[in-house]
């Protein structure tokens, strides 16, 4: 496939990538091109300001949780169809998974992406030093094809003079120049970014003044040239459907539907809850099911006809008080969760059904309680599953990612859900019935045999909820003729 593509990057974070990545992806979708977003790395907040920018899903690129073999065609599965992709890194352009080399790192994706790159240079506090930041960065590996810079915080039009003229002695292009402007900043807090579903007004009004500030600063044309330099990528698309049928464990599971046709998998959405990853619905409903969103701030009931329940990553500490309100909704999970229902929960998920966090009642299905901490966990791990679940058979190994600033205790149940192995050994998590809870954040498309064991999972629980219906509804016309 050959779709122009840009890798933005920069020597460090806070330098002003996602400033320059999501007004690029908003200005050029304004000119009528379909821009796919992409983001390197594992966070999930930055795709939901690139979705906003692009009309399409955030797509993450993580070499270390997928695999370096799986970044390409991760990235053509997204792309597909589009005129341009932009690719926001993370950290560092050299910075990756800590001790691995270039694993993970920005740098990596871009080499695996075969993508120019335009770096993210903060010049609030340097002139004529640019230009030996920038040979040092262009020259460390010469693999990575560094096309040009973005002067962000400049301060001034004899400024801006003095770091161009330092660039053109080192023969690096200058694609933008951005002044300082706090007005289009996103507010942030303990993990980051505020999420867009938690301001999405004000989001919208962000994400323009974003592309209003890089089209004023940034030359689109040279930087469209630039991504128009990439070379095909000689790689087939991921797919959904072509991953499960892949995996070893299609042939025992085959897809998940049962007698009742496809099983209603219900996954938590709204503003406490706005971590996935697009693939894993993707993968859900490859696999048979019928996908189906809920809000656990504000609906009091699950979806109709739920058998399994998937509650991913967010913010429940903050709105501890609201979900907490919500009783005839965590009465319902709770009940769902008593009565054998699948369910996978990763990190704001294992804490919302705990029985407290920070002194306000939770669902109340683990014997454990949480609250906010003063240290930040966060880090990628290597897991292997240490006992069967709905979502993971023992012996199953994913590489994760975990980042919260909470604690649980206790950290992990009678059957814990994962054995850590590297960066430290112990385990954590829970399993009980079918119930599988963590902090650990995974990405299904490195295993999609969890999605096709979920969802197989909900449907013999469908079948079974089905099968018990029909028996009462025999029982009610055998004694009332």
């Amino acid at each position: 496939m050959n779709i122009p593509r840009l890798v933005i990057a920069a020597p460090s974070s806070g330098s002003g990538k996602t400033t320059v990545a999501t007004g690029l992806m908003a200005a050029f979708s304004e000119r009528g091109l379909a821009v796919s977003p992409h983001k390197a790395g594992p966070d999930y907040i930055d795709p939901g300001y690139h979705a906003l920018a692009t009309g399409r899903p955030g797509r993450n690129l993580d070499a270390f949780m997928c695999g370096p073999e799986l970044v390409a065609p991760l990235f053509a599965h997204g792309a597909a169809g589009c005129d341009l992709a932009v690719v926001e890194g993370v950290m560092g352009l050299y910075d990756g998974a800590a001790g691995r080399g270039e694993l993970a790192s920005t740098a990596q994706v871009a080499k695996l992406l075969r993508a120019p790159v335009v770096l993210v240079v903060d010049a609030s506090s340097q002139s004529r030093s640019v230009a030996a930041l920038v040979h040092g960065f262009a020259s460390f590996d010469p693999q990575v094809r560094l096309g040009g810079v973005v002067l962000n915080k400049v301060g001034s039009d004899r400024h801006e003079a003095m770091l161009r003229e330092a660039l053109e002695e080192a023969g690096m292009p200058v694609l933008g120049v951005l002044r300082r402007a706090p007005q289009v900043a996103a507010p942030s807090r303990h993990l980051g970014l505020v999420p867009v579903a938690e301001r999405r007004a004000d989001a919208v009004s962000s994400v323009a003044a974003l592309a209003d500030q890089v089209r004023a600063g940034c030359d689109l044309e040279a930087l469209l040239a630039l991504a128009r330099t990439a070379p095909p990528l000689a790689c087939e698309a991921w797919s959904p459907e072509s991953a499960l049928s892949a995996s070893p464990a299609f042939g025992a599971r085959g897809l998940g539907r049962g007698p009742g046709g496809r099983p209603v998998i219900a996954v938590a959405g709204g503003a406490a809850f706005t971590f996935s990853y697009a693939e894993h619905a993707e993968l859900l409903t490859a696999a048979g099911a019928e996908v189906v969103t809920f809000d656990p701030l504000r609906d009091e009931a699950l979806p109709a006809g739920t058998s399994g329940l998937v509650i991913g990553g967010g913010f429940p500490e903050v709105y501890a008080p609201e979900l907490s309100a919500n009783e005839p909704l965590r009465r319902a999970v709770a009940d769902f969760a008593a009565a054998g229902g699948p369910v996978a929960a990763e990190c704001a998920g294992l804490l919302y059904l705990a029985r407290s966090l920070d002194g306000k009642p939770m669902c109340g299905v683990l014997d454990a309680d949480a609250r906010m901490s003063e240290r930040l966990t966060l880090g990628y791990r290597e897991a292997v599953a240490v006992s069967d679940s709905a979502l993971a058979a023992t012996g199953t190994r994913l590489r994760g990612h975990e980042f919260h600033r909470t604690v649980i205790e206790p950290g992990s149940g009678a059957a814990p859900a994962w054995g850590f192995t590297r960066p430290e050994r112990r385990v954590e998590g829970f399993v009980q019935q079918g119930v599988h809870a963590s902090y650990l954040h995974t990405h299904w498309a490195a295993e999609p045999s969890v999605a096709l064991r979920f969802t197989g999972a909900a449907a013999e629980a469908a079948a079974e909820a089905a099968e018990a219906a029909a028996v009462a509804k025999a029982a009610v016309v055998a004694g009332h003729p």
